[in-house]
């Protein structure tokens, strides 16, 4: 029997170990039979060996190509690669079994065979997995696709984001814009605004100015007949009328002071002579009553009776109540207004 043969022939299957001891197994088996079987069954259980040995071979073969082709298809079936090596390992140790039971070549073939079936059922095995994993890469593949389709419709969505955000930025602007020139309009309406209310001031101040140089008028015309219930025997005398009476008595601003009193009345007040010193305003106030006062106080001074008087159209309780307090009279609107007696 050619030993190295047979070890040459299972080494590049079943690896440089398991040949060595397989073959020399079978060397010691074939030399321990030779002499209680014929030639005949001698070829006969060799070929029995070389079929089971050539199906584990090719078993062995396609197991190989099967785990070659799946380690290249998954990484994932390392694991199967694994279990592939065990199978290979307990193959090695099911030959050393059989070199144990060298008397028992039979059972050793069966178990072989049986072996074998357990290999070609891992193999299923493996062939099934390996259509699962196919399966499921194809899984992955479509879940990839329905990714990639949902990432363009994101993309889209988007890019419409990006153009309604413009759109918005752009009316945004438009808005700023319009808000911009609102704004400069009302500042045009605001300095127009206060250009009429300074016009209507200046107006108003020149119609006040009108209003009152009319009702001075007016009174000085008819101050015999508005005053006449007050000042009995009265007549209306030229301010200049009492320079020579009061000038040795007063300085030159006292004299300017009481010639530019609006208006001076002599006559009887309460049967006793007297002269008015009269401040005339269509709004009768607290600097006219002021101005009344000292007026006639400078023709006290110069010796002359004289009495404070107001003559408007219109005054405040305030005021009235100032002039009471400062014993100024008050004629308002057609009448003595007995409140400041």
């Amino acid at each position: 029997m050619n030993t190295f043969r047979i070890y040459e022939e299972l080494k590049e299957s079943l690896g440089d170990a398991a040949a060595k001891s397989l073959s020399q197994t079978l060397c010691t088996m074939f030399e321990e039979l030779r002499d209680t079987i014929t030639r005949e069954d001698f070829r006969i259980l060799r070929d029995s060996i070389d079929a089971n040995v050539s199906r584990l071979e090719l078993a062995t073969v396609q197991l190989t190509e099967a785990q070659g082709r799946t380690e290249a298809r998954v990484a994932e079936l390392a694991e199967g690669q694994q279990r592939l090596t065990e199978a290979q390992g307990r193959t090695e140790a099911r030959v050393a079994e059989l070199a144990e039971g060298q008397q028992r070549l039979t059972e050793a073939q069966g178990r072989t065979e049986a072996r074998v079936a357990e290999l070609a059922e891992g193999q299923q095995r493996l062939t099934d997995a390996q259509g699962r994993t196919e399966a499921r890469v194809a899984e992955l593949a479509e879940g990839q696709q329905r990714l990639t389709d949902a990432q363009c419709r994101t993309e889209a969505r988007v890019a419409e984001l990006a153009a309604g955000q413009q759109r918005l930025t752009e009316a945004q602007c438009r808005t700023e814009a319009r808000v911009a020139e609102l704004a400069e309009g009302q500042q045009r309406l605001t300095d127009a605004q206060k250009e009429t209310m300074i016009a209507l001031q200046r107006l108003t101040i020149r119609s006040d100015a009108v209003v009152g140089r009319t009702f001075e008028l007016q009174f000085r015309d008819r101050l015999t007949a508005y005053l006449g219930r007050f000042l009995r025997r009265g007549k209306l005398i030229a301010n200049d009328e009492l320079l020579e009476t009061i000038e040795p008595h007063v300085d030159e601003r006292e004299i300017d002071e009481v010639l530019r009193a609006d208006a001076i009345a002599k006559g009887l007040v309460d049967g006793k002579a007297a002269y008015v010193v009269v401040e005339v305003s269509s709004t009768g106030d607290v600097e006219d009553i002021v101005r009344a006062e000292r007026r006639a106080k400078i023709l006290r001074k110069a010796g002359l009776d004289s009495i404070p008087l107001v003559a408007c159209d219109a005054i405040s309780p305030e005021s009235l109540a100032f002039a009471k307090l400062t014993c100024v009279r008050v004629w308002c609107n057609g009448s003595m207004v007995e409140a400041a007696a």
